[in-house]
Parts: structure tokens; sequence; C-alpha cells
């Protein structure tokens, strides 16, 4: 059953067209009604024809709602395959910066080898020990070796942040290695060997790393 619904439009200025516009153009209503110069009509007339666009457009209701909801459910689908091939990219991506550099993980795995024998000495309040391992001071090339590597493998600003978490540490182990301060040497390693250990994880680097 087909409704004829008299010619009918309010003013140019008028809020109501707006609004009627809109109304054409989710429904069937002929978009013409709100497209004609203005005309006058009778009260009866107008109620009959507001009438029967209120009653199309809660006809079309659901089915319009259903559409919306594939809308937005193929925008997420399409969404998350670009942020898996965003994310892929970015694996990859790390993975050759890993494999490139076959240098600075060496000198990395060096670090964690003198770790460990510092803690040894430190846990035997063998401080003289530790010292031969670590060097007078942080400016020995090994520690500017390790240091490269922080900075080269560094790409986030978490790690970037977390390298200079573990160089601050480091930098107190060896102050407090010389002081030949036991407690403060203890504390300094273990700070320094957890902020390794979190940055490697950060990095991806615990294939490659051995000892942690």
């Amino acid at each position: 059953m087909s409704l004829t619904i008299p010619k009918f439009t309010l003013p140019f200025s008028s809020p109501a067209r707006k609004c009627l516009t809109c109304i054409a153009q989710l429904t069937n209503v002929p978009a013409s009604i709100t497209s004609t110069p203005s005309v006058s009509v009778g009260r009866r007339e107008g109620l009959f024809f507001l009438t029967a666009v209120a009653t199309t457009v809660a006809q079309q209701l659901p089915s319009l709602s259903k559409s919306w909801a594939l809308v937005l459910e193929a925008e997420d689908d399409l969404e998350l395959l670009e942020k898996v091939k965003n994310d892929r990219k970015k694996r990859l991506e790390r993975q050759g910066v890993i494999n490139s550099s076959a240098a600075e993980t060496g000198y990395l795995q060096d670090l964690v080898y003198k770790l460990s024998r510092v803690g040894l000495a430190i846990e035997k309040s063998d401080l003289s020990a530790a010292s031969s391992v670590l060097g007078p001071s942080t400016n020995v090339d090994w520690v500017q070796n390790v240091n490269k590597a922080f900075t080269k493998l560094s790409s986030s600003p978490e790690q970037k942040t977390e390298a200079g978490e573990f160089s601050s540490s480091f930098a107190s182990l060896f102050s407090s290695v010389s002081k030949q301060d036991v407690e403060a040497s203890k504390v300094a390693f273990v700070s320094s060997a957890s902020t390794l250990e979190k940055w490697i994880d950060m990095t991806g680097l615990n294939g490659q790393i051995k000892g942690l």
C-alpha cells in the first residue's frame, strides 16, 4: 500500500526543512518533498504528511540500525587488520636491526658475564675482585661499547628510558665498589641487573643474550 503525500515544503530557512531533508535521505520518502519551493497547505494535510513521514521512519529503523551495526563491524575488522599488519611490520623491522647488530649483542653478552662475576664477588664481600672486573670507571672501553649497544638497540621511548635507568644504576655500582661500600654495592648491583633484564625483555633480545 502506497501513500500519496501532498507536495509540501517548509521555507528554506526553517530548521524543520533541514530535518526533513535528512529523513528523506535515510528513508524511502521522496526527496522532492524537501526540495520543492514553499507552498501553503492546510493544517490537516500538514499533520497527515508528518504522520506519514514518522511512520515510514519508524518502519525502517530496525533495518537502518542493523545496516549501521554491520558498517561499524566492518570498520572494526579493518582497523584490527591494519593493526596486525603494522605490528608485524614493526616486528620484522626490529628483527632486522637485531640481526645486523652482532657486535652490539656481543657487547651485551660480555656485560652479562661481567655482572655475574661482580655479583659473586659482592656476595663474598670481595669488592677488590669486583673492582678488577669492572675497571677503574665507566670510561673504560668495554663500558663505552655497552653504551653504544644500548643506543643502537633502544628504539622506543620506554626502551630508552630503561636504558637510562640501567646506566644510572651501573654508575652507582662503579662508585659503590670503588668506595668499598658493600651494602651500597649490593643495592646498585640488584638495580643494575633488574633494569638490564627488563630492557633485554623489552627489546626482544632474550634469544640472543644468555645467562640472565
